[in-house]
């Protein structure tokens, strides 16, 4: 099966009668083939948002394998059921920018990924405010940004530094933003800038166990869970829609380093999973939460 002629699509509207009957009915009249379907309407509970949500992979016959060639075929259908439609060509490998500060193993993981093909994405720099990392960058031959924070961490100097970043993001027409435990706190003009095109990975502690040496705090307060987050950034620290968690039960016969250890196990695994499934356009944002098709 020719992946140059294989598509994703996704939408997101108000749920409503037809929207599945209407879709599949379209893409049966192009000539394509349906390959996978999933669909989700956000109904029950006091947070329901009311919203019905889609993604179908699908092969197109060779005449319709563009993306806006397709998208022209569903534009009734978009203004009758106020769709939010995105076509989605998989021979298009997301292009992915890695930021890093001195914690290495996020970046580390998501390196050999990509390089073994396991991580369908093109990674075409990586932004750290320290050099630390620019011999591993160097070793899988991929640019590395050394951009400081000069001049202390002011409002202003952090500014002037996150539109250095927003420069090489729109010079190398950067997909996904993927904060490899990137120390810094965000501005909400870059926040907003990145908005559903960043991903953040951190320990599941907060709001408990904040600042320096987490793990150590959680060791020195016998916490039997140690879990990590990943998420879309947002101007509230820490606070975007959730991708994807994991925890690990761990207990007194662990040192607080072994806890660390395990930590930093569990927050490759989580981010891997969240970039994976972004590039694979499983996850739709509703409102402050997503929704993951596997």
């Amino acid at each position: 099966m020719p992946i140059d002629h294989q598509f994703v699509l996704t939408l997101a509207c108000p749920d409503t009668k037809g929207i599945v009957h209407a879709v599949s009915g379209l893409l049966y009249q192009a000539g394509c083939n349906i390959i996978d379907s999933q669909q989700f309407g956000d109904l029950e509970g006091d947070d329901a948002t009311g919203w019905f949500f889609m993604r179908v992979h699908f092969q197109a016959p060779p005449q319709l394998a563009s993306a806006d060639t397709l998208l022209t075929l569903f534009e009734h259908t978009r203004q009758q059921f106020s769709l939010q439609v995105h076509i989605h060509p998989l021979a298009k490998k997301p292009r992915v920018l890695l930021m890093v500060s001195q914690h290495g193993h996020c970046l580390n993981d998501l390196l050999f990924r990509f390089k073994s093909g396991s991580l369908a994405v093109d990674i075409l720099a990586i932004v750290s405010n320290h050099r630390s990392f620019e011999g591993l960058a160097a070793s899988y031959d991929i640019p590395f940004h050394h951009l400081p924070l000069m001049g202390g961490s002011s409002a202003e100097t952090k500014r002037a530094q996150e539109q250095q970043v927003e420069a090489l993001i729109n010079r190398e027409r950067i997909d996904l933003v993927v904060l490899a435990r990137y120390m810094q706190i965000l501005s909400s003009d870059f926040c907003q800038a990145l908005a559903g095109r960043a991903i953040n990975i951190h320990h599941s502690f907060l709001p408990s166990f904040k600042g320096a040496r987490p793990y150590f705090q959680a060791h020195a307060r016998g916490v039997k869970l140690i879990g990590a987050t990943a998420h879309y950034v947002t101007a509230d620290l820490d606070e975007g829609p959730i991708i994807e968690q994991d925890v690990q039960r761990v207990d007194h016969t662990l040192s607080a380093e072994d806890f660390t250890a395990v930590g930093r196990d569990i927050e490759c695994m989580v981010l891997a999973r969240a970039v994976r499934w972004h590039v694979e356009h499983r996850v739709l944002i509703n409102g402050h939460k997503c929704v993951v098709f596997r």
